[in-house]
């Protein structure tokens, strides 16, 4: 199956149907196009984001199936909630976006590159500067330790990408977002796809048509009124 190259000066061009995504690699479905705020508020809408190495095209994918996380179903381990009880760390929200996604940018211990080019911090600093990208940030005698970061439409969060560099800040930067994120009323947190971690967490897999129904209901509710305010 051939996939469509998307039309760098056409941001508004609509993506293909998801069932022409491949199914090996499970879920690519286009290719080319723009980082654009447009674009890319596009795409989480209709349940695609991007995913690309350094030196390769634009890939945009909707895996089938779909992990995904209800925030009232959250799991926290026994060891997490010791964790949590003791205050070693302390969660912030939205307060340094910035600085998450370079760290989260930064080579892991298993592999030398990393997916979070230039562009995609460039882009997503945008998406944050226009209201639509969030994080979570946990730090540790002043020092940011662990976060995460994501992009939110009405009561859906797409968890994009994670960091720590102290044993289980990303945890509890995890773990307290989504226990805000059900005080919000958000109803459904986005993990794309299958990792043992966040399955630990609660996170459980679905159909991607019945991914795409909850992004239909909950995608266009308003964010409650206290959400992400500084």
């Amino acid at each position: 199956m051939q996939l469509t190259v998307l039309n760098p000066q056409k941001p508004e061009q609509d993506f293909p149907p998801l069932n022409k995504a491949l199914r090996e690699p499970d879920g690519l479905l286009a290719i080319g196009g723009c980082l654009s705020k447009k674009r890319l508020l596009n795409a989480y809408r209709h349940g695609i984001f991007p995913w690309f190495n350094p030196g390769e095209p634009i890939l945009w994918w909707s895996p089938d199936p779909r992990l995904v996380l209800f925030p009232d179903k959250l799991i926290v381990s026994r060891s997490l909630r010791k964790t949590l009880r003791k205050n070693s760390f302390s969660v912030t929200f939205h307060q340094a976006f910035s600085d998450v996604v370079a760290a989260c940018a930064e080579p892991r211990k298993k592999s030398a590159g990393t997916w979070i080019t230039e562009d995609i911090a460039e882009a997503y600093n945008k998406l944050h500067e226009a209201g639509y990208a969030h994080s979570a940030e946990a730090w540790q005698d002043g020092e940011l330790v662990g976060g995460l970061y994501g992009v939110a439409l009405g009561r859906v969060f797409f968890g994009e990408s994670m960091f720590h560099t102290r044993t289980d800040a990303s945890k509890v930067a995890f773990a307290s977002l989504v226990e805000q994120l059900k005080a919000w009323d958000y109803q459904l947190i986005d993990c794309q796809v299958q990792t043992s971690h966040l399955a630990s967490f609660g996170a459980e897999e679905c159909d991607r048509s019945f991914f795409v129904k909850l992004l239909n209901q909950y995608c266009d509710v308003p964010a409650h009124k206290s959400a992400w305010r500084s």
